[in-house]
């Protein structure tokens, strides 16, 4: 067995990185208070929630989320983040119990270690059945404060916000 052999741990034995210890900054018991863009042109809608985060493994989060839809109705939401050594890339996924679509991440991490930007692409909204790219953006403004913000690129090649919640620890 060469020298590299024995420094390369298996996958099934993998170990948390310090990108990985970024996460546990997520975990815990979090409210959230949101205002959402359903209709370009029309006010905003708000809604709020709340969102348990726990680490599996030190690897990754599973954040469930529960809260009100903007506009009424009740939503469940459940992320998950890691970070992929060999991408050297954040991953992860969402989903919601209003939609069928599976958002899958990308991302990085900005050089302060406060802001996370996590690609994506979903249905553009319009419900002519066309896909978009979407951008979220998780900041730290200090342990105990983040905001997520939730872009769309529009025609024109910007992006577009239609989405900030404001998250506080609670426990």
């Amino acid at each position: 067995m060469s020298t590299d052999d024995k420094e390369q741990k298996p996958c099934m034995q993998a170990e948390p990185q310090a990108e990985h210890r970024w996460l546990d900054k997520l975990v815990g018991s979090w409210t959230y208070e949101a205002e959402a863009m359903m209709e370009p042109g029309k006010p905003l809608e708000k809604c709020a929630g709340s969102e348990i985060v726990r680490s599996l493994g030190g690897l990754w989060i599973l954040a469930e989320g529960k809260g009100e839809m903007p506009g009424g109705g009740d939503a469940t939401m459940i992320m998950t983040l890691g970070y992929d050594p060999q991408k050297k890339r954040y991953v992860g996924t969402w989903v919601g119990s209003m939609m069928t679509h599976l958002w899958v991440y990308d991302g990085g991490l900005d050089a302060g270690g406060k802001v996370l930007t996590l690609d994506s692409e979903g249905p553009d909204m319009s419900g002519a059945g066309k896909m978009a790219k979407f951008r979220d953006v998780i900041e730290f403004k200090n342990d105990d404060l983040r905001t997520l913000t939730s872009h769309i690129l529009g025609p024109d090649g910007t992006w577009l916000e239609v989405m900030t919640a404001t998250y506080r620890r609670s426990a």
